[in-house]
């Protein structure tokens, strides 16, 4: 057991979660809570969980995009806990980031076991980089992978869902080229890997957008017939 541990528990059930924090704190367990999608991420980045507990049916997000949006930044554990009991939803859980997935109803000790297997795990394994840190400016550039807001001098900048996963994935890397083929799988998929023209087209708008002279940028750099790099910082 590690009783310094911080748990988040992302649940809109007030019964489950007060189920949930008496059990934890039982056991030394820090409990931090939220009832919505969009608190829960804010919890998240503020509170920096040892481990998160998320529920799937969210009034205002639902849980697989509370994941996705999670692992944009965070390689924090994850057990989702729900009803939905698919084999498809588990499925796309655990691909979409989930290290353990647990259907309601569901016995205490088992929970429990599960939450100190999870804890014992070593974190640092993830792809994320940069994990743990939500945001990342470059000169007047901000980006809160934590609220998926961008920012210039203080300005939101509206992006499309393609431009702020390109910007978000260079983000995550700053200072270091990610490459063509990086970019068109996560974004596009494997089967994109050699669509080079997408990433010139989304690139483009994005530089128009953030006021970003490609012939001499401060933000985006491109590596010619290699890849992308937003710079350092």
């Amino acid at each position: 057991m590690n009783p310094s541990a911080t748990v988040l528990v992302i649940d809109d059930e007030p019964q489950i979660r007060k189920f949930l924090r008496i059990s934890l704190c039982s056991q030394g367990y820090r409990v931090v809570e939220a009832a919505t999608g969009q608190e829960g991420l804010a919890q998240a980045a503020l509170a920096q969980p040892d481990l998160v507990v998320l529920d799937l049916g969210l009034p205002d997000l639902d849980g697989q995009d509370v994941l996705r949006g999670l692992r944009e930044w965070s390689d924090v554990p994850v057990m989702v806990l729900s009803v939905r009991a698919s084999e498809v939803q588990k499925v796309d859980a655990l691909d979409g980031g989930a290290n353990d997935y647990v259907t309601k109803p569901f016995g205490i000790q088992e929970f429990l076991a599960r939450v100190r297997a999870l804890l014992r795990q070593p974190r640092g394994g993830s792809s994320v980089a940069g994990a743990g840190e939500p945001t990342v400016s470059v000169g007047l550039l901000t980006i809160d992978l934590a609220e998926r807001r961008v920012t210039l001098a203080g300005a939101t900048i509206e992006l499309t869902r393609k431009e702020y996963s390109l910007l978000a994935q260079l983000a995550r890397h700053p200072g270091r080229v990610v490459t063509q083929q990086q970019l068109l799988k996560d974004i596009w998929g494997p089967s994109h890997v050699h669509d080079t023209h997408y990433l010139r087209i989304v690139v483009g708008h994005l530089r128009q957008k953030l006021g970003d002279d490609p012939t001499a940028p401060r933000l985006i750099h491109t590596e010619v017939g290699v890849g992308y790099r937003l710079l350092a910082p």
